[in-house]
């Protein structure tokens, strides 16, 4: 009986290990260079050259006379063809918005690293930033967006910095949803709490309650460890991880940023 036990274990962390891209990056169906998006608002395709010669896809939302510009990193889970849709509520503040596919994800390509996957996301705020000046760039992050999101605050000094739901590191999120998963074998660490600090523009965090993917209890503590006098922490009471956006306080917060 022991051995068997023994065997499980192994084979549970060999599996771990070799898959554990396929419950971290939830990227869908990848799409076709030639795949038209078709979204309601206007809006421009781009793709940004990273470094290593990697393709970036992202959508441009455009606006005839914007405030500024939104850099939205979104979740883990879909490609374009879903976030497309999800964010263009934000143009109603009047802001227009860039958001893009991490490598690996829709018409982006290159293959999952971490450290190529946050210089990503410096190269497409460099590339917002010959459009607009920073005091005209809102980042906003939502869920593993986050870590991307702070990578670019800790950075650059855009207007302001917006999470939705963040995780303090993978690995304690990985651990609230799966206890017995042995996180020792994480090759990814997205470490948001390692950017957090060193952050110099004003950050507002909104938290769902009842969030039970990313737990108010580990976005109070990432919170915490920046001590700038213009943040806010905004506990959203009946939220969830995926419903946010549709509370009214959430909109008057927003408007108040934007």
């Amino acid at each position: 009986m022991i051995y068997l036990l023994i065997l499980f274990i192994i084979t549970f962390c060999i599996l771990f290990y070799f898959f554990q891209e396929q419950f971290i990056f939830l990227n869908g169906k990848k799409l076709n260079k030639n795949y038209q998006y078709q979204f309601l608002n206007t809006f421009n395709e781009l793709f940004i050259r990273t470094n290593d010669d990697t393709l970036i896809n992202a959508v441009h939302f455009k606006l005839e006379n914007p405030k500024g510009i939104i850099l939205f990193c979104h979740g883990n889970k879909g490609n374009l063809t879903k976030w497309g849709n999800r964010v263009s509520y934000l143009l109603d503040y009047n802001y227009e918005i860039i958001i893009f596919d991490y490598r690996n994800y829709g018409k982006s390509v290159g293959a999952f690293n971490e450290q190529k996957m946050y210089q990503d996301a410096l190269q497409v705020y460099q590339y917002v930033n010959t459009m607009y000046s920073e005091d005209k760039i809102v980042v906003y992050g939502y869920s593993i967006g986050c870590t991307f999101a702070a990578k670019i605050a800790e950075k650059y000094k855009p207007k302001h910095l917006i999470l939705e739901s963040p995780f303090y590191s993978l690995k304690k999120a990985v651990q609230k949803a799966f206890f017995l998963a042995p996180t020792f074998l994480l090759k990814y660490k997205f470490k948001t709490h390692s950017f957090f600090k060193n952050i110099q523009v004003p950050i507002t965090i909104f938290q769902g309650k009842n969030d039970r993917v990313t737990p108010i209890k580990g976005a109070k503590k990432l919170f915490q460890l920046n001590n700038n006098s213009a943040n806010s922490f905004i506990t959203l009471e009946e939220a969830t991880h995926h419903n946010i956006r549709t509370f009214k306080l959430y909109k008057q917060k927003l408007q108040e940023i934007l």
